[in-house]
């Protein structure tokens, strides 16, 4: 077990703490209801993760469209979905105007405090350990039906086949296809049983069908059959097969004990740094964030959900709360005489505002008139504004409010910008050697992902020098680990909003009742840094973010464009600072997803971001399966094939993702963690065994790139059927011996990479096929993911080694 040292001025919890969401794995009965399931209307009195029930694609991207928080994603029944939102107080006009239904309550912010509770237990048990006491086509009369994926896979919770079949009757009909498959070899198909698949329509756009059903016995061979008499057979294939030997332990595991703040990550890894300096070193990033830090703000006359806003008024202070801002008073006076006018003293830090009164010694001035008198004479100091835009006209009563910046970390945690760091670990760190990326916390309150890369950098420098594997991933690869990506927006989640996605910048105006609002109530301000990237953004069209600045998934500012925040210019700085990093990995939750691009589409019409060729979409599902391989070894968990691909067609739409910005502008193959379906903070156990099982499939992912580094093997293709004399026109079919593209030329001439090569077939296809009516010669070579050519060709030179067939047709 490896063990963290624990510095005194962190292991106390700030007295005013607001403790965070307890996510998934909690009693029902420990979260009250605020909807019934079925409701069409909600009432929160603070963020919640609440199940929305959707009839189909569109209402999803309804969903979307509206800055909708999603955390999770499940289909239901044979078009719909139920999505599991973030939604506050602040949104409950917004979605009870919606007309979406709405289900269960799953669980709200204050189910949290186990988790700080587990934290600091850890820490007092670390403490009394390390520190002792006193230490559109025409269709066919039969459908045309061709199975993509037959997958049989074994898991915590049972043996599954999952099927996906494309049917040419699928963009015009909605239509069940019928799996029947054998119980094992020697037996017939139908013994072991049917299972139905369900058509795939994606905005509109049919997919393929696709199913996953429980089964006793593993099958050989399955066989899918359409109302339309189409039928196709096809073997089953292994997915995530269990390893077949012990392969190569690594020695030292296990270095993870509790949940880590943005300041206790940092530490640890400039520990590491210090530690092992021939291997490892810290990388400061050069755009510090704008900091943990607001503006402080006495809120007065409005209750705690908005009630009596027409008499609510905010005043703000002009500098942040830690800088003089939380001293401000704000002191509304009923003078004792009656005919009294209005007016504003301030001496200091307190603002003395005497109140009007009518001939009676009744107040008479507004909301509105305050918010006028404070900023006409104490414009210096404050700013005053009406609650959420409202008119003002209510009457104001007399009331003395501190302003406060609501925020609630112990004072150690600096509201100054703050500094962002990755750890850089490898015996030869000048740019030579293939760079590997990963960086966790791109969303704030996904407080087990930074555990991934702290796991996997401990066990690589502890295994350095003991352990062949991990030390030739050290001497040969360049590697980058970023724990926490937006600390700012984690430190909100720690201490104060356990539920905050994004940043804490606040773009919000004051006019309006989507715009300011007071922080006291929990404020949804802040930049979701995975949609401020720059490869196919909101501001291009693309779907699944939004300009709405406490919406989930606010992109930013629309006249700043994207990448105007500073955690997202670190990361690109990073990349294209080190431009021998080619692989990299985003580490999130919840889910037990594990995605690549394309991120994004324009939803009219499903118009994605441009698709890897069928060479790099194949090279992504191979390295996937070792990678998920890896995931499973440690405590049997399948990401299943259905959460496993493109993000587009397994979640939804992410304009401005990070992953996109790194394949469209880096050509870095990069991927996504969706950390288990305990939600983002589960009990210690579940995080825990997250960790350490991802950091599995992070060290693997570390061998696919080092695979790639080493490979000179050169591919070898075939074709189907044979060069020779044919009776009428064939399609021929190539295929490789690994992920490879073919290039072609039909006229004679030396094929190179400007000539034509076979592109994927559609949506998980193969690849297409040359049809030969007339007699023809194919010149052809392979070049696989790494640059070698088959047979040693030379696209470039003048040599013809290359492939060549002639198919001779005949009538």
């Amino acid at each position: 077990m490896g063990h963290m040292t624990w510095s005194g001025s962190r292991r106390a919890r700030h007295a005013g703490l607001v403790v965070g969401a307890t996510l998934a794995l909690l009693l029902p009965t420990a979260v009250p209801a605020t909807a019934e399931p079925g409701a069409t209307t909600l009432e929160l009195d603070e963020p919640s993760v609440v199940e929305v029930f959707l009839d189909d694609r569109d209402e999803l991207d309804r969903l979307v469209e509206l800055g909708g928080d999603i955390t999770r994603l499940d289909p239901a029944g044979e078009h719909g979905f139920v999505a599991q939102a973030v939604i506050g107080p602040f949104d409950l006009d917004v979605y009870n105007d919606s007309g979406f239904t709405f289900g269960e309550v799953l669980y709200t912010e204050s189910d949290a405090e186990e988790r700080l509770d587990e934290r600091e237990a850890a820490i007092e048990r670390l403490r009394a350990e390390n520190e002792p006491e006193g230490t559109a086509r025409t269709l066919a009369d039969t459908e045309n039906l061709r199975i993509l994926r037959a997958d049989y896979f074994e898991g915590r919770n049972g043996d599954f086949l999952s099927v996906e079949v494309h049917s040419d009757f699928g963009p015009i009909e909605n239509s069940r296809l019928t799996v029947e498959r054998d119980a094992g070899p020697g037996t017939e198909i139908g013994d072991g049983g049917t299972q139905t698949l369900n058509r795939f329509v994606d905005v509109g756009v049919y997919m393929y069908h696709r199913g996953q059903a429980a089964v006793e016995e593993r099958p050989e061979r399955i066989r899918v059959t359409g109302p339309h008499g189409g039928t196709a057979v096809a073997e089953v294939t292994e997915w995530l097969p269990d390893p077949r030997g012990p392969g190569d332990p690594l020695p030292y595991t296990d270095f993870l004990n509790a949940y880590m703040t943005p300041d206790e990550l940092y530490d640890r890894i400039h520990q590491i740094a210090d530690e092992y300096p021939d291997i490892a070193e810290v990388v400061e990033l050069p755009h510090r964030t704008n900091g943990y830090r607001r503006h402080a703000q006495a809120i007065l006359g409005v209750g705690v959900n908005g009630q009596n806003a027409d008499r609510g008024v905010v005043v703000e202070s002009l500098v942040h709360g830690h800088e003089g801002g939380n001293d401000i008073v704000v002191d509304l006076v009923a003078p004792s005489a009656p005919d009294s006018g209005l007016s504003v003293d301030v001496e200091g830090d307190e603002i003395t505002v005497a109140l009007a009164t009518d001939g009676g010694g009744a107040i008479t001035t507004t909301a509105a008139e305050v918010v006028d008198a404070v900023n006409a004479e104490a414009g210096d100091l404050v700013r005053a504004f009406t609650f959420r835009g409202n008119a003002g006209n209510g009457v104001v009563r007399a009331e003395r409010v501190r302003a406060d910046d609501f925020l609630n970390a112990p004072d150690e945690v600096s509201r100054e910008p703050a500094p962002v760091y990755a750890l850089r670990i490898g015996s030869t760190r000048d740019g030579s050697k293939t760079g590997v990326l990963g960086y966790a916390q791109e969303h704030a309150r996904e407080w087990q992902t930074p555990l991934v890369t702290i796991e996997t950098a401990e066990r690589l420098v502890r295994n350095y020098g003991v352990h062949d594997t991990t030390t030739e991933l050290v001497d040969e690869l360049d590697i980058f680990l970023m724990p926490s990506f937006n600390p700012d927006g984690a430190n909100y989640s720690f201490y104060d909003v356990p539920l905050h996605r994004k940043n804490m910048t606040n773009y919000c105006g004051t006019g309006g009742a989507r715009d300011q609002w007071a922080v006291a109530q929990g404020a949804q301000w802040g930049v979701d840094n995975n949609r401020n990237y720059g490869a196919y953004t909101l501001w291009d069209g693309y779907a699944g973010a939004s300009f709405t600045c406490t919406g989930g998934t606010f992109a930013g500012p629309e006249e700043l464009g994207p990448l105007s925040q500073p955690e997202n210019k670190n990361l690109v700085w990073l990349v294209d600072t080190h431009d021998n990093i080619g692989f990299s990995m985003n580490i999130h939750s919840s889910g037990d997803y594990f995605m690549w691009s394309p991120g994004a589409y324009i939803a009219d019409g499903r118009v994605p971001t441009p698709r890897p060729t069928a060479m790099e979409e194949a090279y992504f599902w191979e390295s996937s399966a070792h990678i998920l391989g890896a995931i499973k070894e440690y405590r049997g968990t399948v990401v299943t094939p259905a959460r496993t691909g493109p993000i587009i067609d397994v979640l939804y739409s992410a304009a401005g993702n990070s992953g996109d910005h790194l394949w469209y502008e880096n050509g870095i193959f990069a991927w996504n963690f969706e950390l288990g379906q305990a939600g983002f903070q589960p009990p210690w156990e579940e995080a825990h065994a997250q960790g350490m099982e991802y950091a599995n499939g992070m060290y693997t992912m570390l061998e696919v790139a080092l695979a790639h580094q080493k490979d000179r093997f050169r591919p070898r293709s075939g074709v189907s059927p044979r060069p020779g004399e044919h009776t009428g026109p064939v399609e021929v079919v190539f295929e490789t011996n690994e992920p490879a593209e073919i290039h072609y030329t039909l006229d004679g001439s030396r094929p190179d990479f400007d000539s034509p090569r076979l592109e994927p077939t559609g949506v998980r296809g193969g690849l297409e096929t040359l049809r030969i009516e007339e007699t023809t010669t194919v010149h052809w070579f392979a070049v696989d993911i790494a640059g070698n050519v088959e047979g040693g060709y030379d696209p470039d030179g003048r040599a013809r080694n290359h492939r060549r067939g002639t198919w001779v047709i005949v009538d």
